[in-house]
């Protein structure tokens, strides 16, 4: 039973063979701390997009979020057209911001990620 304990010891302590597992574990929280963080700050990131000749701006934040939508009077008299800037701008806008989310709570979660070899969750 001895012997047992010092070869489970010898194993569970070697950092070659399982790592730093308390180290991971804090570094695991950290990258959970940050993604948060950046979730938060996104929420203040504006994107702006405007269609049909600056007569549509839309605002989004980079958490999808509609924020403003401004329209020229002039767009006003054809609906159907006023709904097709819309869609457009939206679009655009819910794409851009998109990217930039999953852009930046990809580097947040990357910092605070242990280095394991094969692990690149994020290429």
């Amino acid at each position: 039973m001895k012997i047992l304990h010092l070869l489970l010891n010898k194993y569970v302590n070697n950092k070659s063979m399982f790592g730093d597992i308390s180290g991971m574990m804090g570094k695991l929280k950290e990258a959970q701390e940050k993604v948060e963080e950046t979730k938060k700050r996104l929420n203040t990131v504006l994107i702006d997009e405007t269609v049909a000749n600056n007569n549509i701006k839309v605002t989004v934040t980079a958490n999808r979020e509609i924020k403003a939508i401004t329209i020229n009077e002039t767009l006003l008299e054809d609906r159907e057209e006023l709904e097709d800037y819309l869609i457009l701008a939206l679009n655009k806008a819910l794409k851009r911001a998109g990217e930039i989310n999953e852009q930046e709570l990809a580097i947040a979660a990357k910092t605070g990620m242990p280095n394991i070899p094969g692990m690149d969750m994020f290429k």
